[in-house]
């Protein structure tokens, strides 16, 4: 069994784990040593405080985290946190930090490049929701043009700086997230 393959065994046997248990994310708090790399998979979570970030919950708080390639979800009266492992954007250009909130959900999202992704690869054209779609099987979009939190059908980009802007999640989770999280929940990319 080739290395790769182990390490994605290891990390879709996370996914599903912390799809069934929550907690068990919420209890990954330890840092690693300070001579040690840093790891890019969802052994590296950092613990957040929505208090950290926002005065209130509101409707309900987001914070994603594009170091540790985490979100941080929490309803409005923080009785149910969850984190999911992230993509981030490809590089610091394609980042976008700070405050925004998200303006309207839609399950089967289609997708159109933008003109800079068309720039880069003149071959990208507009796809109807399925499954070749970049943006998985439902999108929240924020305040920010062409910016949001959606699924991905290639499972390979979560843990690591694989989109032009969005945070992406397996699409289950994301299914899961949208279930729960409401138009004008609060976000912060941090």
């Amino acid at each position: 069994m080739s290395t790769t393959s182990t390490r994605r065994q290891a990390l879709f046997g996370a996914a599903a784990i912390a799809l069934t248990t929550p907690s068990l994310l919420r209890a990954q708090t330890a840092q690693p040593p300070a001579q040690a790399p840093v790891q890019r998979n969802v052994s590296s979570f950092r613990t957040q405080n929505w208090r950290d970030h926002f005065d209130t919950l509101g409707v309900a708080t987001i914070v994603a985290d594009t170091q540790s390639r985490a979100l941080h979800y929490w309803n409005a009266d923080a009785s149910d946190y969850r984190v999911y492992p992230t993509s981030i954007p490809i590089s610091e250009e394609l980042t976008k930090r700070g405050y925004t909130e998200i303006l309207r959900k839609k399950v089967g999202p289609d997708w159109t490049p933008t003109p800079s992704m068309v720039e880069r690869n003149p071959e990208l054209r507009y796809m109807p929701p399925g499954p070749g779609n970049p943006l998985g099987t439902h999108a929240m979009y924020l305040s920010w043009p062409a910016y949001l939190i959606h699924g991905t059908h290639d499972t390979r980009k979560i843990g690591r700086p694989s989109s032009d802007g969005c945070i992406g999640l397996y699409n289950q989770m994301i299914a899961e997230l949208f279930s729960i999280t409401p138009v004008g929940t609060q976000v912060r990319i941090i």
